[in-house]
């Protein structure tokens, strides 16, 4: 990554887009695709859609969702202390503590989740796992009414966290899942406009897949691709506590994760392996024995159907505000992405 990715990745991380809020995060992702792609547009769900190529027949989807987890304002009380619900889903005890961002209309309004201090509960309280309905949030308001002139139901919030590095290579935020997928998918828009293609290349920032798939429904019926990778983020199985055998071998700094299943084409699987091992790109392989729960998903199953595959991120902590994903990963994700779409031919025949 040079400077201006690194930037544009921070900026895309930092910037608040919970499931149905995601315009300023998708504005300053068709700000950065702009002058590189052919054509450029927005949906009425809020995809944001650039194609390079676009005469070519042969359509190919590149779909990262930039969305991200957060919470909405469901309550005010009369103190002026905020009740919320989840948007998409994380554990509520990951909350305690935390400092979060409201998008307010006059402007952001940051607040504190409160709890009853350890020292004031009994000792079942202690026991008790964390619920929504006994956590809140504090903006510092001394009455509803108050509270009221800077919030109102409905309001979104994220957890307000900076985008870090821990070494040269690792990089933690909250929401690499999936603003990663989104800066890959517009990296390699770049990439491919510098490159001579047999394809049309549809690169999609797609909304509201936390809570339920649902830009990649909408912006797969709109496309008509005739094939596509939706770029995820997985689990990582390198830290404690966790389980291989179950998720498979996933290493952060060990390259792009490709799938083996029915989400998968077959031949694309193929050929992208057959890519990784002719430009010499770290992968690694793990299992997807049912449809997975990204953007491939609703790809697949569109209209007719498309040929599908998902390249995924090494991401470890997913759905709290300090995923990990490394660097070096974002790279090679990019770098096979490119090979791949560039080698594509005009017409390729995707049936098993």
């Amino acid at each position: 990554m040079n400077k201006t990715s690194e930037q544009f990745l921070k900026d895309l991380l930092e910037t608040p887009s919970p499931s149905g809020f995601e315009q300023p995060a998708a504005k300053l992702w068709r700000a950065y695709v702009k002058d590189s792609v052919d054509e450029l547009s927005g949906d009425v769900h809020g995809n944001s859609i650039a194609v390079l190529n676009p005469k070519a027949p042969f359509k190919f989807m590149l779909a990262g969702h930039i969305d991200e987890i957060g919470l909405m304002v469901t309550h005010i009380d009369e103190k002026g202390y905020l009740s919320t619900a989840q948007i998409g889903g994380m554990d509520p005890a990951l909350l305690i503590g935390q400092r979060v961002a409201i998008a307010a209309e006059k402007g952001p309004v940051f607040g504190v989740v409160g709890r009853k201090a350890i020292h004031q509960m009994t000792p079942d309280e202690r026991k008790k796992n964390v619920e929504m309905e006994n956590i809140w949030v504090d903006i510092g308001a001394d009455s509803k009414k108050a509270a009221e002139k800077r919030v109102a139901i409905g309001d979104p919030m994220v957890v307000d966290v900076p985008c870090r590095k821990l070494d040269s290579d690792k990089i933690v935020s909250r929401a690499t899942d999936d603003k990663a997928g989104a800066f890959i998918v517009a990296e390699c828009l770049h990439a491919l406009s510098k490159r001579k293609l047999n394809v049309c290349v549809v690169g999609v920032a797609t909304v509201q897949e936390e809570v339920g798939l649902r830009g990649a429904i909408t912006s797969s019926y709109t496309v008509r691709p005739d094939a596509g990778f939706a770029v995820d983020v997985t689990f990582a199985s390198d830290h404690p506590d966790t389980n291989p055998k179950k998720s498979g071998e996933v290493k952060l700094g060990k390259g792009p994760v490709l799938h083996r299943g029915p989400n998968i084409n077959p031949v694309m699987e193929k050929e992208l392996l057959k890519i990784a091992k002719a430009k010499k790109i770290a992968y690694q392989v793990t299992a997807e024995p049912r449809g997975t729960g990204t953007d491939a998903n609703a790809m697949q199953l569109s209209r007719g159907g498309a040929a599908t595959a998902v390249i995924s991120i090494p991401n470890r902590y997913m759905h709290t505000p300090v995923e990990v994903v490394s660097a070096k990963d974002l790279d090679n994700t990019i770098k096979l992405i490119v090979e791949y779409i560039a080698a594509h031919p005009a017409q390729r025949d995707y049936r098993p």
